[in-house]
């Protein structure tokens, strides 16, 4: 089996839960003089960081990540976390001489989310020597992280010819215009929320279609309202899986990516890798923080035919 390069960011998620709507308390009349303080009645600490997420689902999947990523003076007890799920954690450095990085999410009761990240460790991560792995590599994901190791991997990927996915998330800001046009247009495909996506339009100065002749495709994320794929083959949009309930949900787009990336390893094709990921997602955001104990993947499958109308391929 094919293994999949996870880059991104490994970190701790502060998560906090703010009861009434952020949309409603901010006055868009006043944001030159914006100073807003939200109450939290819930605090919880949890591990995260986007290619620990992603590699985490993969893995539970039954998967093979190769997981790049930084960590500071903190974070040696979640490379041994990693590594007793059978993660490979022999290219996450550890920088002694900073934190790790750390994810402040403040959530709402519409699920609309604030965050503050602090890159720590990360900031001075360097992009390892793959030469070894190449060959057993299916696909590579470039997720939210320090901007100079995001390019480092597009490019790595570009240059020994492994399709990759673009994953900018909140970090579509850092970039410039021009460097957002060449990473796209040296991915295999974007994958962006509804929100990244209209920032990643509005970045390029272009609509889809000028997207779409930079990438073969783009995956939109729209939370409870589903999926989005664009192609030059048209538009197709599924639905969400629906979850038993809403805890929280922070990590559903890295479990997303995660079941997508699993199912494109095997050789499946997109939409049903596409839907695997949805049920992954689901899933996820029914528990409290981004990293799921155990998974039973019959009720996985169960949750995509009962959504879909179809089973999936064998895993």
């Amino acid at each position: 089996m094919k293994r999949v390069l996870i880059t991104g960011s490994v970190a701790y998620d502060v998560l906090l839960g703010y009861e009434g709507s952020f949309v409603n308390a901010i006055d868009p009349k006043a944001l030159q003089h914006l100073s807003l303080s939200f109450f939290s009645p819930r605090y919880t600490r949890h591990h995260g960081g986007t290619a620990a997420n992603i590699a985490w689902n993969l893995k539970l999947l039954g998967g093979d990540p190769l997981t790049v990523g930084t960590v500071g003076s903190d974070g040696g007890s979640y490379k041994a976390l990693l590594a007793e799920r059978g993660i490979d954690v022999s290219y996450i450095e550890e920088k002694k001489d900073h934190v790790t990085a750390t994810a402040i999410i403040g959530t709402d009761q519409k699920e609309c989310q604030i965050t503050f990240f602090h890159p720590g460790a990360d900031a001075h991560g360097t992009w390892p020597d793959l030469a070894d792995e190449r060959d057993d590599l299916a696909y590579g994901i470039v997720s939210a992280r320090d901007t100079r190791q995001m390019t480092a991997g597009m490019h790595w990927c570009a240059q020994q010819k492994i399709p990759v996915f673009f994953d900018p998330g909140q970090q579509i800001i850092a970039f410039s215009a021009d460097e957002l046009k060449r990473l796209t247009n040296m991915s295999a495909g974007v994958i962006v929320n509804d929100y990244e996506w209209s920032l990643l339009k509005e970045a390029l100065k272009a609509d889809e279609k000028s997207v779409l002749s930079l990438t073969p495709i783009v995956i939109i994320t729209h939370g409870e309202k589903g999926v989005t794929l664009l192609s030059k083959d048209g538009t197709v949009t599924l639905p969400s899986c629906k979850p038993d309930r809403v805890v929280d949900p922070t990590g559903a787009g890295d479990a997303f990516r995660g079941g997508l990336l699993f199912g494109l390893s095997r050789g499946w094709d997109m939409q049903s890798s596409i839907e695997l990921g949805a049920a992954m997602g689901s899933k996820v955001i029914e528990q409290e923080g981004t990293l799921m104990d155990t998974l039973d993947q019959d009720e996985i499958r169960e949750r995509v035919e009962t959504t879909y109308g179809h089973a999936l391929p064998n895993i």
